[in-house]
């Protein structure tokens, strides 16, 4: 990047960021304190970079505190870590995704005329939900007892 100063509108624009999410960011410590022009900030084109990683990290699902830790404690042990928990998230996420995506197929697919409001697989799913199973346990239970 240039050593070009871009005005806090400017760095919105080229980020699709909305300036007042540009504002809490560096309140939070996650963009470097801007230069000030007459009182306007005047970010480093370098600043657009960051701007991305930020975006990155919170789209595979950082919170901003979490990425403030990420960016601010560069050392490698922390991140690993961090990057360890998430993908553990991510991985309870996706299982429940697919416990939910499951469950929804069967309601397409279910044979009887009421659809799952007459199907006894889905009344016993439903069952064990309400004796405090999740939708993957529950599901795993009517399958292992038609085993």
């Amino acid at each position: 990047m240039s050593d070009e100063r871009l005005t806090i509108g400017e760095l919105a624009k080229a980020t699709g960021v909305a300036t007042s999410a540009l504002r809490y960011w560096e309140q939070l410590g996650l963009l470097s304190a801007p230069h000030r022009v007459a009182g306007q900030r005047r970010y480093s084109g370098s600043v657009i970079t960051q701007v991305g990683l930020i975006l990155v990290l919170r789209e595979v699902g950082f919170t901003l505190r979490e990425i403030r830790t990420l960016v601010v404690d560069r050392d490698s042990a922390s991140w690993q870590e961090l990057y360890r928990r998430k993908v553990a998230e991510l991985d309870e996420r996706i299982s429940q995704a697919q416990s939910a995506r499951t469950a929804l197929a069967h309601g397409l697919d279910c044979a009887h005329d009421g659809g799952v409001f007459d199907c006894p697989n889905f009344a016993k799913g439903v069952s064990a939900r309400l004796d405090g199973l999740s939708l993957r346990e529950a599901h795993e239970r009517l399958h292992a007892s038609q085993v």
